[in-house]
Formats: structure tokens, sequence, C-alpha cells
């Protein structure tokens, strides 16, 4: 079982931003995570990273997500600067690096619907690939819940599709944690990221945040190529993931330029 976390342990004030750091809101930003046996993230990531497993009904597990959301009011953390909105979904694995023994993702990749996309999929090699993205959900402002959340993405590289809907009777449910606290943790704050660059070297870059305010969800239906397509997630297990959270709209920021390691 994991150990014991706490978000005071872990929350940070925000690094100051310079340069090119860019801040924005995450609007219906949703964490879809399965659980998978962890054979099936082989050769996936260096050896330096290692899989940040649970124990789920006696087996070791790895957790992926997939993570949907707006970006909203997208600008520069620093100078006055025109403002972008874009639909984005990420693919991230969870991670421990060992060389710091921090906790992190391992990014698959992202699909983002912008015509920015060159700037980090040319300017900086990050895997960021092209997709067409539309959002249609329904939020409740009395209750603080979506009735409706459908995101859809046309893509090559990761054609997507989620519906999810809340009740206020859904309570948090992750086992293989030792309480809700440490799960959250783990599932909404690891602040660094690595990856390969589309030229095969590692890159790496982090963000900050303060503590997500996540709401249990639960799902209709979903569909992720990109993950049948790996063998990590098969369409079938989809339909039944490990946990999904949601938050109407959050703030990141993030600091730019990603670097290369090694």
């Amino acid at each position: 079982m994991q150990a014991t976390r706490t978000f005071e342990d872990c929350l940070t004030e925000r690094p100051k931003p310079t340069g090119i750091d860019v801040v924005c809101g995450l609007k219906h930003f949703a964490i879809i995570t399965y659980a998978v046996p962890i054979d099936r993230f082989k050769g996936l990531f260096p050896d330096r990273f290692q899989l940040d497993t649970v124990e789920v009904n006696g087996q070791e597990m790895g957790l992926i997500s997939v993570v949907p959301f707006i970006d909203v009011d997208f600008t520069s953390a620093v100078y006055l600067f025109p403002k972008f909105t874009m639909g984005q979904t990420n693919y991230r694995i969870y991670i421990i690096d060992t060389a710091t023994n921090e906790r992190c993702v391992w990014f698959l990749g992202t699909t983002l619907d912008s015509w920015t996309l060159f700037v980090p999929r040319h300017a900086w090699n990050l895997p960021w690939y092209a997709g067409n993205v539309q959002f249609d959900c329904s939020f409740d402002d009395s209750t603080g819940l979506y009735k409706q959340y459908k995101m859809d993405t046309q893509s090559t590289w990761a054609e997507a599709s989620v519906e999810l809907t809340q009740h206020r009777d859904t309570d948090f449910d992750f086992p293989g944690f030792p309480d809700t606290e440490t799960a959250l943790v783990y599932l909404t704050h690891p602040l660094a990221g690595f990856y390969y660059r589309r030229d095969g070297k590692l890159g790496t870059y982090r963000v900050w945040h303060k503590e997500l305010q996540v709401k249990p969800a639960t799902l209709m239906s979903a569909h992720f190529k990109l993950l049948a397509d790996l063998g990590i997630v098969q369409p079938d297990e989809q339909q039944s993931p490990y946990s999904v959270l949601i938050e109407p709209i959050n703030e990141f920021t993030i600091y730019l330029p990603p670097t290369i390691i090694g």
C-alpha cells in the first residue's frame, strides 16, 4: 500500500515566473484514471523511472490517466500578451524519478486544438499532436456538479471521446491508498513531467498549482484509441476506470522552455 501523504507536506509557494513562463485556466478539467497490470508499461519510459504502483485486489498495478480540459486565458505569466483558448488532452503515467525520488508523470503525449501547436511541436520537439477537440458540458452552479460532460477529439494520433456525469451521493474510492488525501496528492499533484521528445531525447518541464478542488464523477462511456493501440487499456477495460475526477476550472503556471536531459 502507498505510504500516507498530505497536501501540507507537498504544497509550495509559487515560484516566481520569468521569461516565457505562462499561466492559464484549465476549464472542464477531468482526470480519468485506469489501473492496469504493470507489464503493460514495459518499454514506455527509460530505466531512470519506475512505476509508482498501487495494490488493487491483491495485484500490483500501474496507473495511467487521460486528462482533458480547455485552456482558457492562456497567456504570458510575466508580460502583457494576447490570450488564447484551446482544447487539450494529456496522456500520463504515474512514475517515480529514481534520480531525485520525486513522484512525477511520464507523458505519452498531448492533443491540442490550436494553430499555436507549432511552438511546442516544432520549436521544442514536444510529443504534441493536432486534434479537433469539442466539449459539450452542462454545469449546475446550485449543486457544483456536472449534469453532463462530453468531450470528443478527432485526431489521427489519439482519437478520443468520453462522457461523464456527477451525482451528490458519489464518494471518493481509491483502492490501494491508505486514505483519500494520499490518493488525491498522488493523482492531482505531480508537478514534474518527463517525456520522449520527437527527436528521441529525454525532456522535462514543470508546473505549479494550488491544491485542486476535484470531485468524484461517474463514467458513462469512453473511447481512447491511443490506450488501445499501445495495448495499455483495451476498449472494454476503458469502460471501468479506477477513478474519475472533475474540477470546473483551476489555474496552472507552466515554466518554460522545457529542458533537455542528458
